[in-house]
């Protein structure tokens, strides 16, 4: 199948990723149809067929830590140069099971770290290395200097991070210029329609230091998509197995609005919604999230089915305005 899936740059540095990314914290997920290796195979089949060349796990995804990777590393085998593999590490709410404890952005821990994700990745390198959520205990120069090593020894390409607030990705930009080494050149944070909270400092301190955007659950565990309404709600859906309460409490006359929209239009919502992402300044790919290789297509379709005008944005803006800020 020939794609037209655009390829983005990340920021400012020489990795190209599809306009879309698919997100792999389904595999190995139990009750998934991912759980298994088979079902794992036939979404990265899709996913590469359709153009998504970044794939986006994290070493805690799966029914236990690591499982995601390791199947990605089984099915991408022979394939491995076709995609651009991102992981994370030193998520704070997980124990990985490593011998050395504390802190996780630690010379010592990232080192385990690194070793043990390209065993199950099966691979050589990581173009993307993330730390997925801030550490308090390892000063963010620590974490820097055993980035910069392992990129000199070819054991990752580019680096990034996940969850910081906007002044510690300040805090990062800086520090990385006065030691002379790596710089993060992505940012992965929760951004959709309806959580737009990045909008206020992180989406700002991203463009101010020209990092590339990642942004998660930007479908909103599937609200963005169409497939939910008021009355109905899809029983074999991972929000109705694992959160009702999403869809209970969703914002529905707005989601009924921004539905009305898209027929005016004559699209879908989640060609809406991905239109809508992609228009977003500094934006490198909309990591979505699939269970199925229909899906893959769907969101690699979605991508190139309508760009909004600034009309649009504006109208969606009056749709889903950006919520006040608490602290005002």
């Amino acid at each position: 199948m020939t794609s037209d899936l655009p390829l983005r740059r990340v920021g400012a540095s020489g990795l190209l990723v599809s306009a879309v990314g698919l997100g792999c914290n389904n595999f190995g997920r139990p009750g998934a149809p991912t759980e298994s290796l088979e079902g794992t195979r036939a979404v990265l089949d899709a996913a590469i067929d359709a153009g998504v060349t970044l794939l986006d796990t994290a070493d805690i995804y799966g029914a236990e830590p690591g499982v995601s990777e390791s199947l990605m590393g089984q099915a991408l085998e022979g394939r491995r140069d076709r995609v651009q593999l991102a992981t994370k590490f030193g998520h704070s709410g997980r124990d990985m099971g490593y011998p050395i404890s504390g802190a996780k952005g630690s010379r010592a821990y990232v080192r385990r770290a690194v070793e043990a994700s390209l065993t199950r990745l099966r691979t050589d390198w990581i173009d993307l290395y993330q730390l997925h959520t801030p550490d308090p205990d390892t000063p963010i120069a620590e974490t820097l200097d055993v980035l910069t090593d392992l990129t000199r020894e070819g054991k990752i390409r580019y680096v990034g991070h996940s969850n910081l607030p906007g002044w510690q990705i300040a805090e990062a930009e800086f520090t990385a210029a006065e030691r002379g080494g790596v710089r993060f050149v992505s940012a992965q944070n929760h951004y959709s329609l309806l959580a737009r909270g990045a909008e206020r400092e992180v989406l700002p301190a991203v463009r101010r230091y020209d990092l590339g955007f990642l942004p998660f659950f930007p479908l909103h565990n599937g609200l963005l998509t169409g497939k939910f309404s008021r009355e109905h709600a899809p029983s074999d859906t991972r929000i109705m197995r694992q959160r009702p309460e999403i869809w209970q409490n969703a914002p529905w006359d707005a989601l009924d609005a921004y539905a009305a929209f898209c027929d005016d239009r004559g699209i879908t919502m989640l060609e809406a919604t991905f239109g809508w992402l992609l228009a977003q300044k500094g934006l490198a790919s909309v990591i979505a999230g699939a269970t199925s290789a229909e899906q893959v297509r769907s969101n690699a379709a979605a991508a190139t089915a309508w760009a909004p005008t600034s009309d649009d944005l504006a109208e969606i803006d009056r749709i889903f305005p950006l919520p006040r800020d608490p602290a005002a």
